[in-house]
């Protein structure tokens, strides 16, 4: 029954997560933390950063952790097979759609239309993810229950990607030692 709990899961996930693994996020929340309660959202959180640093798409890497702690290896086969079922069979319909109709207007208008949907998918999972990483799992937002060594981090590293265009994989390397520091000295 797990397993068939698990595929459908991801299965959903793999079908309606237009736009890559940023716009899934809301889509895996759903299913694993509110859905089945798999997941508490401080789990959620970790899953989105564990996926982020291993490499693949955030949805494959996310039903592959999510399959191993409910149902072992075998869940974990079960969920990314359901994860990624969809696109192969969509990619491949798509593909050759697209290629016999790539100058229709109709077609352009459509794939336009769906840009702004997936930026607030994407906007949707951020902001939950920031909520949790500065407040916790707290009902309210609070000013005195906000995690400022989080903040910091975080502001840094918005400047460091988009002023100084450091390299992200440099910017998560500095973020870490930035914790480990403010760990030491009691933040």
């Amino acid at each position: 029954m797990i397993y068939l709990q698990l595929f459908f899961s991801f299965l959903q996930v793999g079908m309606f997560s237009f736009g890559g693994g940023y716009a899934a996020m809301p889509l895996i929340q759903g299913q694993v933390v509110t859905a089945h309660k798999w997941l508490s959202m401080s789990e959620f959180t970790d899953l989105i950063t564990i996926s982020q640093m291993t490499p693949g798409p955030i949805a494959v890497n996310s039903a592959t952790f999510v399959g191993i702690k409910i149902a072992g290896i075998p869940g974990a086969l079960v969920a990314t097979f359901g994860c990624i079922l969809p696109s192969c069979i969509i990619v491949t319909v798509i593909a050759k759609l697209y290629l016999k109709y790539r100058n229709m207007a109709m077609l352009q208008g459509v794939l336009n239309s769906l840009r702004p949907a997936v930026v607030a998918m994407i906007a949707s999972a951020g902001i939950s993810i920031l909520i949790t990483a500065f407040w916790g799992n707290a009902a309210a937002i609070a000013l005195a229950g906000t995690k400022w060594s989080l903040v910091v981090i975080f502001v840094v590293c918005i400047v460091l990607l988009r002023k100084i265009k450091m390299n992200p994989i440099w910017v998560m390397v500095l973020a870490g030692v930035m914790k480990v520091g403010i760990s030491f000295i009691g933040g």
